[in-house]
């Protein structure tokens, strides 16, 4: 069993994502603290890029200000090694190609492996062109667009299926109107690999539903907001949220 795998060893997984860097990396380690001692399952670490196309406005613009704030991989790779010292669940980078290429892809995956990163998300590398991203588990997202390509991608899936809830970029949505029942059961067909869904979860009530059809629910834009409303006091408010989040999933 794959590392991140083990994040859905206890019932329903709570998966939170952050923009490394935003608004500084310490308050980046202390919200991954809180989330993780509150009960988050696992944690993306956004490494921000300047043009993250699957982002909506709440992302792009933490992106931004970590950008600003002189966040570079090499002190997120510090930043995770630091981390690892207590926090023991499940971590994974997302980011996009560019940012892994411009860094060298091999050494990017060798200090991914080093620092205790447990896989890769990489919205913009298409599921035919994973290959050269192997060395972590490449973790594939399948969209309500995926269709006759579903069962392909779940078959050779790594780690756990992100399934993204709606078409168009992440960021909070009042309903979801995605047919996911019939998602998840060609993927459940198709793998024993563990999915979750993001993009667009934000309350207690649309996560207990996202993971009541899947094997967990994931968090980013909610999270980030609270990080852009309270900066450095942010990581205590985000323990809150995870709290909640998690509990409506038990």
């Amino acid at each position: 069993m794959s590392d991140l795998a083990r994040a859905f060893d206890h019932g329903k997984a709570f998966i939170a994502f952050l923009t490394c860097g935003d608004p500084d990396l310490e308050t980046t380690a202390a919200a991954v603290r809180a989330a993780a001692q509150n009960g988050a399952d696992l944690i993306e670490l956004g490494i921000p890029f300047s043009d993250p196309t699957a982002e909506g406005p709440v992302i792009q613009t933490a992106n931004l200000r970590a950008l600003q704030s002189g966040v570079t991989t090499d002190k997120i790779f510090d930043l995770v090694r630091e981390l690892r010292r207590g926090v023991t669940i499940p971590m994974v980078f997302m980011t996009y190609a560019n940012v892994v290429f411009s860094y060298g892809t091999e050494r990017f995956l060798s200090n991914c492996r080093d620092v205790g990163i447990d896989g890769l998300i990489l919205p913009d590398v298409p599921y035919e062109e994973k290959e050269e991203f192997l060395g972590v588990d490449f973790v594939s997202l399948i969209a309500p667009t995926s269709e006759n390509r579903i069962a392909m991608i779940a078959r050779e899936a790594e780690g756990f299926l992100y399934i993204v809830s709606s078409l168009g970029v992440t960021g909070e949505r009042s309903e979801i109107k995605t047919d996911l029942a019939s998602i998840v059961s060609l993927v459940r067909k198709n793998t024993d690999i563990p999915c979750a869904i993001g993009f667009g979860i934000s309350t207690p009530e649309q996560a207990k539903k996202m993971a009541d059809l899947s094997d967990g629910a994931i968090v980013g834009s909610a999270i980030v907001k609270l990080l852009a409303q309270y900066g450095k006091d942010a990581p205590e408010h985000i323990g809150a949220y995870v709290k909640e989040m998690k509990d409506a999933l038990r």
